[in-house]
């Protein structure tokens, strides 16, 4: 599917204060399971606003965020000079383009929740080429499906199906995405990279925050990041959205605060053998 450069227009602002952070033990876990030491390089794919790129920027020497929106590219640079880390380059590109965009050799390559909308298995094979001898592949999610949730800790949750019911009512029935639909994935990544020269992949799972926060702002941030709710995709009707959502938002909890879960870390850790 060609790229659409309008699946994410107008979300970058959002994205940040919008999105859950992924567990607190990611930075750990890498370090430990790859040797991690403060060598070596990262590349972070379809990086967005740079999410986990400056989070995991200081146990490498150089990183390259790698994103086709340009938008979300400045996104990253500014919380990269916020953060004080200099030792990452933001390249505006597709994964399809790798290696030609992002040259390697790479100590590891990441995908934050935007392997989906690559061609997966090309790029898989594209990424073995570009590791290390004994380096990673790592697909990084988010994970609800299976997992324990922790207990309520008596904070309203996000009324999730009745924000949802909101979008369909100004967009429709049919999720959207960019100028389409968002297409329905119905296979594994496991079974993905099992065709690939890394064969079968490794689930790790790393706990999630169990006590997430989160006020109505970013809740309704969390909203426009997405791409089947981007802020373009709403036309005029923008602002009577955002008003509708925070009106239910403030019925629900009048202080404004509300409990996220969204589930434990994934990381599905593909290796090129050393």
């Amino acid at each position: 599917m060609p790229y659409d450069p309008t699946i994410y227009l107008g979300s970058a602002v959002h994205y940040r204060c919008g999105r859950p952070m992924y567990s607190p033990e990611l930075e750990a876990f890498l370090a430990h399971e790859l040797g991690l030491d403060g060598s070596g390089r990262l590349l972070d794919a379809g990086c967005g606003p740079g999410i986990l790129t400056v989070r995991l920027a200081n146990l490498f020497e150089q990183v390259i965020g790698l994103d086709p929106d340009g938008d979300m590219l400045a996104e990253g640079c500014r919380a990269a000079e916020k953060a004080a880390v200099g030792n990452i380059r933001w390249v505006q590109g597709l994964a399809e383009d790798l290696p030609a965009v992002a040259p390697g050799p790479y100590q590891l390559v990441t995908f934050g929740q935007s392997f989906h909308w690559t061609d997966e298995r090309l790029v898989a094979e594209a990424v073995y080429d570009m590791l290390e001898p004994g380096g990673a592949l790592a697909l990084i999610v988010h994970t609800v499906t299976g997992r324990p949730q922790p207990p309520d800790p008596g904070v309203p949750a996000i009324p999730h199906d009745e924000i949802e019911a909101l979008v369909r009512k100004y967009l429709g029935p049919t999720r959207r995405a960019g100028q389409g639909t968002a297409q329905q994935r119905a296979h594994r990544f496991e079974d993905v990279l099992a065709r690939t020269r890394f064969g079968v992949p490794q689930p790790f799972f790393l706990p999630g925050i169990p006590d997430l926060l989160r006020d109505s702002e970013s809740v309704l941030s969390g909203y426009l990041s997405l791409s089947s709710s981007a802020p373009h995709l709403f036309g005029d009707r923008l602002d009577d959205f955002a008003g509708e959502v925070r009106a239910l938002l403030a019925n629900r909890s009048p202080e404004g605060i509300f409990w996220d879960w969204p589930g434990d870390t994934e990381v599905l850790m593909a290796r090129r053998p050393n």
